[in-house]
C-alpha cells in the first residue's frame, strides 16, 4: 500500500465528498458521517478544525499546517494524517513511524494531484 523510500502508509482511503467510501485499506478506521462533514467544512472554512482537532474513527489528530482549501495535515504522537481534497473525493493517508510526515504528504498529495488531472 503506497510505498515511498521503503516506507508504507499505515492505512489509506478514498472517500467521496458525501462520505461514501470508494476504496480503503483493511485497517482504515470506521468513519462517521460527522467526521467527513467536519473535514469538508474545514476545506470551505480553513482553520475550523484547529480548535477541536480532526477526528477519524476514534482517533483525534491535532491539526497542523496545510494548504487552505486543498490539504489538511494532522499529528498524533509519532504518527499523523494527510487529507487531500480533489473535485469529487478526499484522499486520506495515515502514517506511523518510521514513515516521516513529508513522505505521507508526498504519497497522498501526488495521488490527489493525479486524480485532479483526471477530472476526479
Amino acid at each position: 500500500m503506497c510505498e515511498i523510500d521503503g516506507q508504507h502508509l499505515t492505512a489509506a482511503a478514498i472517500v467521496g465528498h458525501d462520505g461514501i467510501v470508494w476504496s480503503q485499506s483493511d485497517d482504515f478506521p470506521q468513519l462517521k458521517t460527522e467526521q467527513i462533514t467536519a473535514i469538508m467544512n474545514d476545506f470551505s472554512e480553513p482553520g475550523s478544525l484547529a480548535p477541536t482537532g480532526l477526528f477519524l474513527g476514534n482517533t483525534k489528530y491535532m491539526v497542523i499546517q496545510g494548504e487552505p482549501g486543498a490539504v489538511i495535515r494532522g499529528k498524533k504522537g509519532s504518527g499523523g494524517i494527510t487529507v487531500k481534497k480533489t473535485n469529487l473525493a478526499l484522499i486520506i493517508g495515515i502514517y506511523d513511524e518510521p514513515m516521516a510526515p513529508g513522505q505521507c504528504n508526498m504519497i497522498v498529495e501526488r495521488l490527489g494531484d493525479y486524480l485532479l488531472d483526471q477530472g476526479f
